[in-house]
């Protein structure tokens, strides 16, 4: 039951990436955009719907659910946290060596604040819009791409993160002077999410962890910070006494966003290792059709424009682009 069981998940490996894109990359890529589209909307749906006013106490009820299903998934031994099965102890204590969770301290961090100002941005703009800037993050991606790991790209493959970052630019250009703060979480938000996707390449293969291990750690080291920053911020009482707290849509609304996480954070490691950070964000914007899409229609927020147009399908060609480039092995 041991080994063979474990090689039904895929996970994470150390093996040196290709060029171009395997399948299984492919794979990773289609999962990830699928989940993110949901967990946006869901996401979205708790704060413009509901009028869910506690950003931060949504992610502490991810993590502490991810971190849930890990354990109990880790005991059923269904998962290892490595490439090679662990022992089958239960205590949460000793699932991963105290050595290894220092280790990922840093990728905690940046992953901890990936979360916290993710969702704040989430909260504060509208989908549309939320999504067109968020495509800059692949200019901030590659940049600490070279940084951390030392990863080049092609001139076509930085000609198309151009097209993508033009698109963003255009498509933003008459929406700058509406919210000042929104557009400046949304700023950081891409920062920090370019500090996390090159952290899982440079961390998550020397760590010895596979992608459930990573979540594990990021979990544990995240959780106990984020429940300390609920209380202290109200937003825990301010949870108990919300009006729609017992409503059945609310709830399941909640249960799905937890559920939707859990299987984007695996994604993201997923993508992100087999493929690269530069990959997995090319793979949030593809993504951006279905959710501008769906945000326009669903929750609104933000009127037709032409030059929106045009900035949204200068991006979504500048995605396609990346993804042809990488397919051919460009």
């Amino acid at each position: 039951m041991g080994s063979e069981k474990y090689q039904e998940l895929p996970v994470s490996d150390s093996s040196d990436k290709a060029s171009s894109m395997t399948r299984k990359g492919a794979y990773a890529a289609i999962s990830y955009m699928a989940s993110a589209v949901l967990l946006i909307m869901f996401n979205k749906a708790a704060f413009s719907s509901y009028k869910f006013p506690c950003a931060n106490v949504i992610t502490l009820l991810q993590i502490l659910s991810s971190l849930i299903l890990l354990y109990a998934m880790k005991c059923w031994k269904i998962i290892s946290f490595t490439s090679e099965p662990q022992s089958t102890t239960k205590n949460p204590t000793t699932l991963v060596p105290f050595k290894t969770l220092v280790h990922t301290l840093p990728l905690a961090i940046s992953y901890l604040l990936y979360m916290l100002v993710t969702m704040e941005s989430v909260r504060v703009i509208n989908v549309p819009m939320y999504t067109t800037l968020r495509r800059t993050t692949v200019a901030f991606t590659m940049i600490m791409e070279y940084f951390l790991t030392g990863q080049q790209h092609s001139y076509s493959v930085v000609g198309s993160v151009g097209i993508i970052v033009l698109g963003a630019i255009v498509a933003g250009a008459r929406d700058l002077s509406f919210d000042a703060y929104g557009y400046a979480v949304v700023f950081i938000a891409n920062i920090c999410t370019a500090v996390y996707l090159a952290s899982i390449a440079r961390i998550g293969k020397s760590s010895g962890l596979n992608t459930f291990g990573l979540m594990w750690c990021n979990g544990i080291i995240c959780g106990p910070f984020l429940l300390f920053w609920t209380s202290i911020r109200g937003e825990i009482a301010l949870t108990i006494n919300f009006p729609y707290l017992f409503s059945p849509g609310f709830q399941v609304v909640m249960l799905l966003s937890c559920v939707m996480a859990f299987l984007i954070n695996y994604c993201v490691f997923w993508n992100t290792v087999l493929n690269s950070a530069l990959t997995q964000t090319i793979c949030g914007n593809l993504k951006d059709l279905l959710t501008i899409g769906l945000g326009w229609l669903i929750f609104g927020g933000l009127p037709f424009d032409l030059l929106n147009v045009v900035g949204q399908s200068l991006g979504f060609l500048g995605s396609c682009l990346y993804a042809y480039c990488k397919l051919r092995g460009k």
